[in-house]
């Protein structure tokens, strides 16, 4: 091999790309489909904007921040408030975030330990960053599937538990993309049985009838993930997390010191500012819900699942038709029938306003005469 082979662009990409782990460039990246020109429910965000007034009073206070500083003491702020918001007791902590992914990844690198087998373990289908994080950092993940309703299989993860001995348990509260909640009592019984910590995700709370604060204060290996970006603020990036404030204060030891911009700090708190107006937001989501509910009953070949998120995962006769016909419609809602058997011909609807709503119906109901009209071979 000549002097100038070894100097070439593609034989330095190679060496380059060599040290990157090979886990890590066999992996999928997490997929943000393109949604311009589309209407845009697939991915659980509040179609609500601030009202033009506060826009731009949050325009001349987010003006007013001072940029050329490191984020420092309005983070603290954002994190008091949050806790003032989440009614904390003083003896817990709270931990921000950006987003709940990030929040997930650090308590992956908290247990972790090089040289031994370590357990996450979650009910699938669910939310997939658990299983993404464990395997970013080499931990075993263990997915236990639900029963055909969605509903925690207590005998498959008790004994999963048992025999795995997991550092971590993930319970979302509501699951994603399933959108209902377990039941209590069964949580507890591993909450009990759990050797480890049991992380409940909360990123739905603001649409659900309850929450796990009061699991919280009985067992002190509880913590609880909430994020703002179902509050109305997905743009933000602002995921928090709360519990013993012994344990929050060891994790937070792997958070990046400004993992979250004063702008951002700003904003989560001008929302808390004015809090009620997201919270008339998620009443308005949650009767919509309501009424997409009764209408999504009268579609032929439709089965909806019981919500408590601003989420409702359907069945349908054929999932990829469907979202393509919809899609082809104006309309783009996920597809999640190929993440799990359990989800063989679901879709995950999100809630949006009326208008959206109604065009997302208009748009299901002529892909499903569509596919009257054409069966599939």
């Amino acid at each position: 091999m000549t002097a100038e082979t070894d100097a070439s662009p593609d034989h330095a990409l190679k060496r380059a790309l060599g040290v990157l782990r090979a886990d890590v460039r066999a992996m999928q990246a997490y997929q943000v489909h393109p949604s311009s020109g589309l209407i845009k429910l697939d991915a659980m965000e509040n179609p609500f904007r601030l009202p033009a007034e506060l826009q731009r009073a949050l325009g001349e206070r987010l003006g007013a921040v001072a940029i050329n500083r490191y984020p420092g003491e309005r983070t603290q702020d954002l994190a008091q408030a949050l806790a003032a918001h989440a009614g904390l007791d003083a003896d817990k902590g709270l931990m921000l975030g950006n987003g709940s992914d990030e929040l997930i990844s650090l308590l992956a690198m908290a247990v972790c330990r090089p040289g031994e087998r370590v357990a996450v373990l979650a009910p699938v289908p669910g939310f997939v960053m658990y299983a993404l994080s464990a395997k970013y950092q080499h931990l075993d993940f263990v997915g236990v599937p639900l029963t055909a309703d969605f509903e925690l299989d207590e005998a498959a993860m008790l004994a999963a538990i048992a025999e795995h001995q997991p550092a971590i348990v993930f319970l979302a509260y509501p699951n994603n993309p399933t959108a209902n909640l377990w039941d209590a009592a069964v949580i507890e019984r591993i909450v009990q049985a759990a050797p480890g910590l049991v992380v409940m995700d909360e990123a739905y709370q603001p649409f659900a009838a309850r929450d796990a604060m009061a699991l919280m204060a009985r067992y002190p290996q509880v913590l609880i993930m909430r994020t703002m970006s179902k509050f109305g603020l997905a743009g933000v990036r602002i995921g928090y997390m709360m519990g013993d404030a012994a344990l929050i204060g060891h994790i937070d030891k792997l958070r990046p010191p400004y993992n979250v911009s004063v702008l951002n700090a700003e904003a989560g708190l001008f929302a808390l500012e004015h809090a009620e107006v997201y919270e008339r937001q998620a009443v308005v989501l949650r009767d919509e819900r309501a009424a997409l509910q009764a209408a999504l009953a009268r579609l032929p070949g439709v089965h909806a699942y019981p919500s408590e998120g601003n989420m409702i995962l359907v069945r349908v006769p054929d999932a990829d038709r469907l979202h393509a016909g919809m899609k082809a419609r104006g309309v783009l809602v996920k597809n999640v029938s190929g993440m799990h058997p359990l989800l063989a011909r679901c879709l995950r609807l999100t809630v949006g306003s009326a208008e959206e709503n109604a065009a997302m119906l208009g748009a299901l109901e002529a892909s499903l005469a569509a596919l009257a009209a054409v069966p599939s071979a």
